[in-house]
C-alpha cells in the first residue's frame, strides 16, 4: 500500500480549492507510480495496476487529505508480454516517489492557476510518501472499504449532544482503548462539513491494467503472473462437430425447410 500526503501548510489551500486540488493529488501520485515502474532498477514493467481512495479526515475529524493506493507487487511489460515482479518487501523508493509526486503536484496546481497559493516553505521541504508491503492486501481493502461509502463519522461514535456540546468517541493510532472528544456544536459542524466532497467527484480511481479501459485484459495479466511464478500454461484444443440431423428410420440426411411453432398451429374445431 502506498500513501501520498501533503505538508500541513498546504492543507488550507486544498480545502479552499478542493476539486482542482484533489484532482492534482490523484494526477501527481498516480503519475509518480507510473513513471518509476518502467525503471529496471525497481520493477521494469511499463503497465502497473493499482487503485486509489481519497481520504480526508483523521480520527478527530481534523482535515488531513491523503490518498491510499493498493498496488499488486509488480507490473506488466508490454514489450516482452511478461510480468515483472517486485521484491516482496519493497516496491518503489519512497523518497524518489515523494520527489516526483511533489513536482507533479506543483505542476498541476500551476495549470489550475493555484501555484501562488502554495506557501514557499512547502515547495522547499521534502514531502512524505509511505510504501509498505501488506501481504495479500485483504486487510487493506477491509480498512479502506468504509471510506468509500461512509462519511467522516458514524452515528454510533456520537455519545451525546448536550448543552451545545457534541461528545464522540475515538481511538488513538495503535490503541484499542476508546477515548472521548468534546467539541462545541459549531466546531463539530465545521469539522464535519470540510470533508464533504465536491459534487460528482470520484474518490476512487483505477489505473493501469486495473482500469476498465486497459488495453491488456486481466485474464492476460493473470496468465503472465502465473507464468512468471513457474506455472505451466496448457493449450486446450476444442473441436466442435457440426450437427447434421438424420432420419431415425433410414439414416438419410434431413434437409431443413421451415419450422412450425406452437402458436402457428390452427386450433382444433370443437366436436
Amino acid at each position: 500500500m502506498i500513501t501520498f500526503t501533503v505538508p500541513d501548510t498546504v492543507r488550507g489551500v486544498i480545502r479552499s480549492h478542493q476539486k482542482a486540488s484533489y484532482s492534482a493529488m490523484f494526477e501527481a501520485s498516480s503519475g509518480a507510480i507510473k513513471k518509476l515502474s518502467p525503471d529496471e532498477k525497481y520493477i521494469g514493467g511499463d503497465l502497473p495496476g493499482f487503485f486509489g481512495v481519497l481520504h480526508t479526515w483523521g480520527r478527530l475529524l481534523q482535515y488531513h487529505p491523503h490518498i491510499h493506493y493498493i498496488v499488486p507487487g509488480g507490473a506488466f511489460c508490454k514489450k516482452g508480454r511478461q510480468w515483472q515482479s517486485s521484491r516482496k518487501d519493497y516496491f518503489l523508493p519512497e523518497k524518489v516517489l515523494a520527489k516526483i509526486y511533489k513536482a507533479k503536484f506543483l505542476h498541476q496546481m500551476k495549470k489550475a492557476g493555484l501555484l501562488n497559493s502554495i506557501p514557499y516553505e512547502a515547495r522547499q521541504i521534502e514531502w512524505n510518501v509511505d510504501c509498505q508491503p501488506i501481504g495479500t492486501g485483504f486487510e487493506s481493502v477491509k480498512y479502506l472499504a468504509p471510506y468509500v461509502f461512509k462519511v467522516a463519522i458514524s452515528n454510533s461514535r456520537i455519545v451525546k449532544v448536550e448543552d451545545r456540546t457534541v461528545s464522540f468517541k475515538y481511538k488513538k493510532v495503535k490503541s484499542n482503548r476508546w477515548r472521548t472528544c468534546q467539541l462545541s456544536v459549531m466546531e463539530f459542524i465545521r469539522r464535519f462539513l470540510q470533508h464533504v466532497l465536491p459534487t460528482g467527484f470520484m474518490k476512487v480511481r483505477y489505473y493501469g491494467f486495473l482500469n476498465p479501459c486497459s488495453s491488456v485484459s486481466l485474464a492476460k495479466i493473470r496468465v503472465a503472473i502465473e507464468t512468471a511464478n513457474g506455472a505451466r500454461v496448457l493449450k486446450i484444443e476444442i473441436t466442435i462437430k457440426k450437427y447434421i440431423p438424420a432420419c431415425p428410420d433410414c439414416g438419410g440426411e434431413l434437409e431443413y425447410l421451415y419450422s412450425v411453432l406452437p402458436y402457428m398451429i390452427p386450433p382444433k374445431e370443437p366436436g
